[in-house]
């Protein structure tokens, strides 16, 4: 059984709790490899007014339609939600939102990151409002070696009740090793992979332990689900989810019942095409996201600095991409 950290306590009860713990850990452990098939993952958009400021009902009416079209979870205050630009109350008030609206319905997977110092104060955050487990993302700027990367993970873990999942992107980068260790943490239950590299994926799965979570994290995950379903991830998340839940479970549709004309088709002339644009421009990943649920009339609002909103003529472009993707699935703009 995949048990979970406790932080340190003194009460005589100190037994049950960990058992109380270990039984939920487990028993998110299961509802998220029961969602990973059944659904995309979502990750929604943190909404903000005009003047940059959070804007909650907006977020709570963004995440409605999310869950609307059935996710496999729910993974709010991470990358695409711009976590690193909210402040301790804001996220505080995401995660809250995020779990009250969805009511039990998925697994709700908070994001946590930065040094183990300040990933464990929101982590505590996450824990009171409710979530059901943590995304550790990359930390910034600063490189570590593998022993680093593992006492983070053990540090948090230390930390807080709830079940983590790291996330290798950027400078994080696990070696079978590494990964042999960190799932043995307690707590530790799963890895998104960002880096899209599948000799080192397929060495990972290989090395992990029965029951260990993985899911493709990758920029625009759908371009390379097929191959990452070949080295045994079929899961994977979604930022088209945000504003197009028709084509991203139309995909998912596809891809799981072997219907490669459609799966193909969307590929070709949707995904394709939006990751084109999305790499003309640092920081597009999210901006690209916000732009086309704004297109959609969702009330996401702007990304905040350092991002930037796209251009007109990107706008105008991915407005016609769009269409030509809803128009694959058969959906209305």
């Amino acid at each position: 059984m995949i048990g979970v950290g406790l932080a340190t306590s003194t009460d005589n009860d100190t037994d049950t709790d960990t058992d109380t713990a270990g039984e939920r850990a487990t028993d998110t452990v299961g509802r998220l490899r029961d969602g990973m098939a059944r659904g995309v993952l979502s990750f929604p958009l943190t909404s903000f007014h005009a003047d940059g400021s959070l804007d909650e009902d907006g977020f709570r009416a963004h995440l409605a339609v999310q869950l609307a079209s059935g996710p496999g979870a729910v993974f709010p205050a991470c990358g695409t939600g711009e976590f690193f630009s909210l402040d301790e109350d804001e996220y505080r008030a995401v995660v809250t939102a995020a779990v009250e609206e969805t009511a039990g319905r998925v697994p709700v997977v908070a994001g946590v990151g930065y040094g183990w110092a300040q990933a464990a104060r929101f982590a505590r955050v996450a824990e009171e409002a409710g979530a059901d487990a943590l995304l550790v993302l990359p930390h910034y700027l600063v490189a570590a070696p593998q022993d680093g990367l593992v006492a983070q993970l053990e540090a948090l873990a230390a930390r807080t009740r709830l079940p983590l999942i790291a996330y290798q992107r950027g400078p994080v980068a696990y070696s079978p090793d590494a990964l042999r260790r960190i799932a043995r943490v307690p707590g530790v239950v799963g890895l998104k992979d960002g880096h899209g590299d599948l000799d080192r994926l397929q060495r990972l799965t290989l090395a992990a332990p029965e029951g260990f979570l993985f899911f493709n994290g990758a920029s625009t995950a759908e371009l390379q689900a097929r191959a990452y379903a070949a080295v045994g991830v079929p899961a994977y998340s979604s930022a088209v989810h945000a504003f197009a839940p028709e084509i991203a479970n139309a995909f998912f549709a596809a891809l799981r019942d072997g219907d490669d004309g459609t799966t193909t088709a969307l590929l070709r002339d949707f995904y394709g095409p939006l990751a084109g644009i999305r790499d003309r421009v640092p920081g597009y990943a999210v901006s690209l996201v916000k732009a086309a649920a704004r297109l959609r009339g969702r009330p996401v609002g702007p990304v905040r600095a350092p991002l930037t909103d796209p251009s007109p003529a990107d706008l105008a472009e991915l407005r016609a991409l769009l269409g030509t993707g809803l128009a694959v699935v058969g959906a209305t703009p």
